[in-house]
């Protein structure tokens, strides 16, 4: 990585705006790098071509972003809505985080940029909406090489007439966005809240806590039913997250002879050739810590003759995320005891799928997932059947010491997708078509678990797969990964040679 983001950058670190801009040229005594020539500075406002593009196709989800703004506009009638897309986040010193365009923004435009906000200005019938875009660096007065968000250092970004050919949407240049929308007519309006502190600091006087909360949870829940453009980007990225499943497999040699790291940085591998990342931190839970639900540290040893847990998704370039796990057998074969906890933990998974189709309840699943466990648990002695029976359990929630989570969870552009939305419309709700879950029951024993015994602890079992609500029933999205116990020796198998 180079040093700093401009030759300057210590001394301008806000970068410049425009006429601003020229002021960089001015007063560069003793840079990091020395003083700025006159003739370096002339040298550079000269001599570049044009690059612009013309007769760009909108993109694929163009037409699908425009119906959900539709549905934006027709709930609040009369209303300014404003949506950030968010900012970097500095993760040390002068070193930003990746950026990841807030899921909201996305939804509704189909766009990615860092510092960008979507606004919908009120008009007689409905809304007019506008992008507010960073523009191309200015070159002649020096922005795209002195500025530290110039081109030259975070590479070419689409000018704002490409913007509006690709995204279908007349934009602005965002450095005047606070300034124009604190000018307009003064109407209520609303934002969405902690993706842009600075924006919500200009427009403070303008909003409401409560109803910023509330178009939250309509956005939210606007993400609830996914089209069929988004049912294709979960498609693939179960297709790439299969892909990458594999790849750990035929590299488990290695991750044997290292640590859960070389499971991680396999899997990852896959995400940033196939898609733009990981969804969300993978979980490489090897023997003991596949006991922990969310192992992300993943530094332990991976040894033969232990289960390792791996709980990982691709995410598209377009931002939809898979959520996928799979219990193997580090050696290939399943030992009896963990073959009796995976075939239990696979049935309730069964149990779990079946029970999702559309007019069920959302709850269903994880309520059929957990009688199958609960059965189990009093089959096998670790719950008293002289005592309980499978109804007593499950009033009791008894059987939770060992199953810890709920079975599933919406899934699409959030790993744990549509979280805000209304209690009604989501966990309350009855199912549609369209809508897509992940189903994922598991059974936990931890090392210090004195009420099971020895043999089971240290033992942790899940198996999820992503599941798409039709209009008869379901379909697995990750069927590609092998889910019974000989299926998953199998497999595995055939990827040792």
């Amino acid at each position: 990585m180079t040093e700093d983001r401009s030759p300057a950058a210590a001394e301008n670190p806000e970068g410049a705006v425009d006429g601003d801009a020229e002021q960089l040229f001015k007063g560069r005594k003793n840079g990091l790098y020395g003083d700025i020539s006159d003739e370096l500075a002339a040298s550079m406002k000269s001599g570049w071509s044009d690059t612009e593009l013309r007769g760009l196709q909108p993109i694929e989800q163009a037409a699908h972003a425009a119906a959900r703004r539709a549905k934006l506009s027709a709930q609040y009638p009369g209303e300014r809505l404003v949506v950030p897309a968010g900012n970097l986040r500095t993760r040390s010193n002068d070193t930003e985080y990746s950026f990841r365009a807030a899921s909201e923004y996305v939804h509704l435009t189909g766009d990615q940029s860092e510092d960008a906000v979507l606004v919908a200005e009120p008009v007689a019938d409905g809304h007019e909406f506008s992008l507010y875009l960073l523009p191309r660096s200015n070159r002649a007065n020096g922005e795209f090489w002195l500025d530290g968000n110039g081109e030259l250092w975070v590479g070419r970004r689409h000018s704002l007439a490409e913007a509006e050919q690709l995204l279908g949407l007349p934009c602005r240049d965002v450095r005047k966005a606070a300034e124009e929308l604190k000018a307009a007519a003064a109407v209520p309006t609303r934002i969405v809240r902690t993706y842009d502190a600075g924006l919500e600091a200009e427009l403070a006087d303008l909003l409401d806590e409560e109803k910023d909360t509330d178009l939250k949870v309509f956005l939210s829940g606007l993400r609830l039913v996914k089209d069929d453009w988004e049912i294709g980007q979960l498609r693939a990225a179960c297709t790439a997250t299969v892909a990458g499943f594999t790849d750990v497999v035929r590299e488990l040699g290695q991750a044997v002879a290292t640590s859960e790291r070389w499971i991680e940085g396999t899997f990852w591998r896959r995400a940033r050739v196939d898609g733009n990342d990981i969804g969300y931190g993978s979980i490489c839970a090897a023997g003991p810590h596949a006991t922990t639900l969310h192992w992300v540290r993943n530094d332990g040893d991976v040894r033969p003759g232990e289960l390792l847990l791996l709980d990982a998704g691709v995410e598209t370039h377009t931002l939809y995320t898979a959520d996928v796990t799979r219990t193997l057998p580090i050696n290939g074969r399943f030992n009896a005891l963990q073959r009796k906890i995976y075939d239990a933990v696979y049935q309730a998974q069964e149990a779990g799928i079946a029970a999702v189709r559309p007019g069920g309840r959302f709850r269903d699943f994880h309520d059929a997932s957990q009688r199958v466990l609960a059965e189990h648990l009093l089959a096998w002695g670790l719950l008293d059947a002289s005592v309980y029976d499978v109804e007593k359990v499950l009033e009791l929630g008894l059987q939770r010491r060992w199953t810890l989570h709920g079975t599933g969870h919406m899934l699409g552009l959030d790993v744990h997708d549509c979280a805000q939305a209304r209690r009604e419309d989501y966990v309350d709700a009855l199912l549609e078509p369209g809508m897509c879950l992940t189903v994922e029951p598991g059974l936990y024993f931890q090392l210090d678990d004195l009420t099971v015994p020895e043999e089971y602890r240290g033992i942790g079992v899940r198996i999820e797969d992503d599941i798409l609500v039709t209009a008869d029933g379901n379909e697995n999205l990750s069927v590609g990964l092998p889910r019974t116990a000989e299926d998953v020796e199998t497999w595995m198998a055939s990827l040792a040679g």
